[in-house]
This record gives structure tokens, sequence and C-alpha cells, in this order.
């Protein structure tokens, strides 16, 4: 299953218009990964979360069995020893498989598993982006950096664009949306026959 950020490659130029990179398409990977891994370690397919740097892979794994008594505390930590040692058993496996995924759609490959309620990526990319800042913008950074809500400006930064992700969630779906459109149409092109 594959949400999130839908298949998208544009950015905006100067120039005015979308510019595309050449990446493969990532709407088979969560079917394409579900075959590469060994039949035991997910139920059902895996979750792909993929943008134009990398490809997160999250499995579901089954629950641990724990005491009709047991407290939230324990399934807690009955969880995340499950997702514990399903990191650590197949990290190799998962190495292999992060090779042949970069190869053949050419991002980054990351893993995570979600066990009951717990939930957890194991590794991710943070990749570096530049921007230019105007006096106002740069002082709303300096002032979470100065309150102590974040550790630095590109802290700070990254903080705000979580905060847009939560409150905007409709309207950035849309947007995708639109842009995934746009996109097909560009692809499909004008009949000229």
């Amino acid at each position: 299953m594959q949400h999130q950020n839908p298949e998208w490659t544009g950015m905006w130029t100067p120039s005015g218009g979308w510019q595309y990179a050449d990446l493969p398409p990532t709407d088979d990977a969560a079917a394409w990964i579900s075959a590469r891994v060994p039949d035991d370690w997910f139920l059902g397919m895996p979750e792909v979360l993929a943008d134009r740097d990398e490809m997160i892979i999250i499995g579901r794994l089954a629950e641990p069995t724990v005491d009709d008594d047991a407290t939230e505390a324990d399934r807690a930590a009955a969880e995340e020893g499950r997702v514990s040692r399903f990191r650590e058993s197949t990290r190799e496996q998962r190495i292999q498989i992060s090779q042949q995924i970069t190869h053949r759609f050419r991002r980054k490959a990351s893993w995570g598993a979600s066990c009951g309620t717990t939930r957890e990526i194991f590794t991710h990319m943070t990749v570096p982006v530049m921007t230019r800042l105007r006096q106002p913008e740069r002082w709303v950074l300096d002032t979470l950096v100065d309150s102590g809500v974040a550790r630095s400006r590109s802290d700070a930064l990254s903080w705000c664009v979580r905060l847009v992700g939560e409150h905007a969630d409709s309207w950035l779906a849309e947007l995708r949306e639109a842009m995934t459109t746009v996109d097909a149409l560009r692809r499909q092109g004008p009949d000229i026959t």
C-alpha cells in the first residue's frame, strides 16, 4: 500500500514551470517489495512512503501474546521487543533488499515496523534543503531557538514544516492530488495523429 506523498517528482523552477526528474514511478513498490521479502516478515503488504529521495518501508508485525491481565505498559514493552527483535534479526537481508530497491527505484530505502500500537522507523534520511529567508522569517526561527523550542535555525525550520503539515493536511493532500493529475496529463500529451 503506497500513500503519503503521491508519485510526483516535480519542482518549481525560476522560469515559472514544473521541472520533472526522471525517476521511476513507485506505484508498484509495495507489491514488488512484498515479493522480495520473506513471507514470514509481515502481515500483508508493507506500507511504502515515497518521495524524490527516499522510500520508507513499514511492515506490520504479528502482535506478541501477552497475559489477559497485562497492563498497557506490558503490552507496549512486548510490542517494542517484537519490533526490536525484527530489526536485529533481519538487518542483513534488509540491507540486501535496500540495495535492490535503490537500483530499481533510484531512491534510498529505509525501514520500519509496526506492531499493535507501536510504530518505529529504524533509519531514515535527513536531506539538507537550502532556502533564503528575509529578516522577518529569520526572526521567527530565532525566536524559536531563543525560547528553547528548537536547537538551531535548521531545527526551527523543520519544526515549522511539521506544524504546517499537521494543520494543513487536507489542503496539502488536495495540492498533491492536483499535481499528480497535472503530471499524468503532461505524460499523456496531446494526440497528434
